[in-house]
């Protein structure tokens, strides 16, 4: 993915707040059939993987034309919700009540998965319980529903388990009589024998997931009260569970966004590498030739001094951890004395002088040193305050022998500001720093072009966490590799933003990627199959979103929004973010907040975008409410 410097907006300031008031634009109701995000936990621990997908999950389905949404409440009951063009006020009914999966001791039970659906048509749905078992429903009115099917992944013969639990990403018509839908669920291989006697807790097992390509003849025509395993197209495996996939009907093919590839059953999973220290080679910053031998950082000078016109103030850093005791300090009107012990405390040569001149002569009993160890610092500060017999006389060095300096005696430039004595020390500290790590001498590791944007509020830690990682697979609707992609020459980009359910109509097949501090708005490519094109940018979104750290969901509307919910759980946050995208030419956008979760109402669960009339709506399910914000689409 190339990014167009041409729609980076290099001189963007930030966002400022647009106040608006909450009354206005959000709407609460309560919901009269309440969600949950329990699950029915199995006897095998969740992967980490697993964990992070169900983190992810969006218990909101809303259809392509965001005429209503969907979801399974807490008794397993499949909801419509419906909304008034006038009050917005939702209606909701009850289509299909799932039955109580039967649990047997005899059978291996499976971590089960969130109920999930996916809308093939705005009257067709398919709805998988999260136990195993999926089904067909057929809405007209969207007050009821008549079952056209129940179907379960098949069971090879000579295992004797339950369902393997699965979670439904996509559903659409392939063919005028076909229609295929992606499911993945987490591959249970057999366990070796090793394994088996290892407690499950204990047990580290590489974790993989299937991805499942199911066709299903369309009308369907099978009867509804019995139980049939589905019609295998295709399957793919790979390390994580896919946060975004699509059926692009042009491309006859189905991308698939995740931390992996996703091969074929039959090809070996790439083998892990770490590459060890010697192998990582650094990343040149602008203007910088690696194949240049890099320059030894320069060494700080030895000492730093200032004067006033009846004294002279000399400065050298020591470390901190020399006693008192180990400092000598004698002086004579035309010189001085300075030997310190502990040379093997420090990796840098201590300051030794006897009987150095000095430029001119000073009054030894008024003379005198501190020795100032400041705290925790590596370096501590020796001064020596030398008294002038003659005031007014400017001297041009501190030692006499500098005025020709060679190896020994260099010639330290007076430092004009006292209050800059303390640089001395830094400098050293930052010396020794780049000698023993490698790191660059300004100390600072920030390299060249930092965005004044970030100039003193990167956090590297922070900043590196916000998205996730993912590959493209591309598997055109008979399960090969379309001749024009090649999945051995990606790079994994950072995702920050998939496009907002329900708003495909205005929202094109899009994700947004980290670049720097923005996020780089990517389309399909409309010129190639594989290709993508940088369409827009949301100036600093990546940086802002580095410090949401509730963050649940992420969505977007290419050059309108960036939407931001908090998960607003133990009556915390619960905030909606909304970024602006603003023209290339402004340094500010504006930013809005909104809160939709008010501690009572729960953790969010889903987010969809719903039409009604001819606006466009959130509507956002949370345990104990539905949230509509109008208003901001």
């Amino acid at each position: 993915m190339q990014v167009n410097r041409a729609l980076i907006n290099s001189k963007f300031e930030g966002y400022r707040l647009s106040l608006i008031a909450q009354d206005d634009y959000v709407s609460r109701f309560g919901l009269q059939y309440p969600a949950t995000q329990a699950t029915v936990s199995g006897k095998s621990p969740l992967s980490f993987q697993e964990v992070q997908s169900r983190i992810s999950h969006n218990h909101i389905t809303v259809p392509r034309d965001g005429s209503r949404a969907l979801y399974v409440d807490a008794s397993r009951r499949v909801i419509s919700v419906s909304l008034n063009e006038d009050s917005l006020a939702p209606s909701f009914h009850v289509l299909y009540e799932l039955p109580t999966p039967v649990q047997s001791e005899d059978t291996q039970q499976y971590q089960s998965e969130y109920p999930s659906a996916a809308f093939l048509t705005s009257t067709i749905i398919f709805v998988s319980d999260g136990h195993g078992s999926l089904y067909i429903l057929e809405s007209l009115d969207g007050h009821s529903a008549t079952l056209r099917g129940v179907y379960v992944l098949p069971i090879p013969s000579d295992e004797s388990s339950a369902p393997i639990p699965f979670k439904i990403h996509d559903a659409t018509i392939s063919l005028p009589s076909s229609v295929t839908v992606i499911l993945s669920s987490r591959h249970h291989a057999p366990l070796t024998e090793a394994e088996t006697s290892t407690p499950a807790k204990a047990r580290k097992v590489h974790v993989e997931f299937d991805i499942w390509a199911i066709s299903f003849s369309f009308p369907f025509n099978d009867e509804p009260d019995q139980v049939r395993p589905m019609n295998v197209v295709w399957r793919r495996r790979g390390d994580d569970v896919p946060i975004y996939v699509i059926h692009e009907a042009e491309r006859n093919a189905f991308m698939l966004l995740g931390s992996s590839v996703y091969r074929t059953i039959d090809q070996p999973p790439q083998p892990q590498y770490t590459p060890s220290p010697e192998e990582i080679a650094p990343i040149p910053q602008a203007d910088e030739n690696m194949d240049v031998e890099q320059p030894t950082p320069e060494r700080p000078p030895p000492y730093s001094w200032t004067q006033a016109s009846d004294s002279v103030t000399v400065a050298f850093p020591l470390p901190a951890s020399i006693p008192k005791s180990d400092i000598n300090v004698s002086f004579s009107p035309r010189a001085i004395t300075l030997q310190v012990k502990g040379g093997d405390l420090s990796t840098l040569p201590l300051p030794s002088y006897t009987d150095k001149s000095v430029w001119d002569n000073i009054q030894p009993s008024s003379s005198y040193w501190t020795w100032d160890k400041e705290g925790e610092r590596s370096y501590g500060i020796l001064t020596l305050h030398l008294d002038k017999q003659q005031e007014d006389l400017k001297w041009q060095h501190v030692f006499a022998a500098a005025a020709q300096p060679n190896e020994t005696d260099i010639d330290v430039p007076e430092t004009l500001d006292p209050s800059e004595l303390w640089k001395v020390r830094e400098a050293l500290e930052k010396y020794t720093v780049a000698l023993r790590e490698g790191e660059d001498p300004s100390g600072l590791g920030l390299g060249k072009g930092m965005p004044s944007l970030a100039e003193g509020e990167m956090d590297e830690e922070v900043d590196s966490a916000v998205g996730r990682n993912v590959v493209v697979t591309w598997i055109t609707d008979d399960g090969s590799t379309p001749s024009w992609f090649s999945d051995t020459r990606q790079a994994p980009v950072t995702v920050l933003s998939t496009p907002l359910p329900g708003a495909s109509e205005s929202c094109i097949p899009s994700i947004v990627t980290k670049n720097n501090v923005d996020g780089a708005v990517f389309a399909l490519s409309s010129s190639s199959p594989s290709e993508w094109d940088h369409i827009s940018t949301f100036s600093a979104l990546a940086f802002v979103l580095a410090s949401k750290q509730d963050t649940r969901f992420t969505y977007h509307i290419p050059w309108t929004a960036a939407f931001a919910f908090e998960n607003g759980s133990s009556g915390r946050g619960g905030n909606l973010y909304i970024y602006r995208a603003a023209p290339l030419q402004e340094t500010w956008a504006k930013q809005a907040v909104l809160k939709i979760g008010n501690g009572l109402a729960g953790s969010l669960l889903g987010v969809g975008a719903l039409r009604v009339g001819d606006d466009t709506v959130l509507a956002c399910l949370t345990e104990g409410e539905l949230v509509i914000v109008a208003g901001v689409v």
